[in-house]
């Protein structure tokens, strides 16, 4: 099994898009990050990020089908997609939803994810770690 770490719309500007709430992190640390701690934790990782919605639910549809779990950071389709929740209550394996940011302390209609209820568990606010911990999390499910 790989668990898919899939990120959505704007997150392949990070480091650049609004320091002040995202961080310094570019996503290319964020993907070096993320596939060193999949390397100690010995798991296989795919990490990915597209701005493309359709493209999106065409993984999310891809790991459905192979059985892998799903770290999801679907950015701001997290508060608008109905498609994204649907999609994602299909996955049998985990799904860990992260964000970057606390979405909870945020404008209001960031405070409300269309993802949560699909998910197992969420991450928010702990910055590019939160990855870190879905994928720890993981591995405590036994998801290898």
């Amino acid at each position: 099994m790989t668990i898919q770490v899939l990120n959505g719309a704007n997150l392949g500007r990070l480091g650049t898009r609004e320091p002040e709430i995202y961080g310094t992190t570019t996503y290319e640390q964020l993907v070096e990050l993320v596939e060193a701690a999949a390397r100690e934790l010995g798991i296989d990782v795919q990490v990915r990020q597209t701005d493309d919605e359709g493209q999106l639910l065409r993984w999310i549809h891809e790991a459905t089908d192979a059985g892998d779990a799903i770290v999801i950071n679907p950015g701001g389709w997290t508060h608008t997609s109905v498609v994204l929740h649907d999609a994602l209550a299909a996955v049998a394996a985990p799904v860990v939803e992260v964000h970057i940011s606390n979405i909870h302390r945020r404008e209001e209609f960031r405070r409300h994810s269309y993802v949560s209820r699909a998910a197992d568990g969420a991450i928010v606010g702990l910055g590019v770690h939160g990855y870190v911990l879905a994928l720890q999390w993981m591995t405590l499910r036994g998801v290898s």
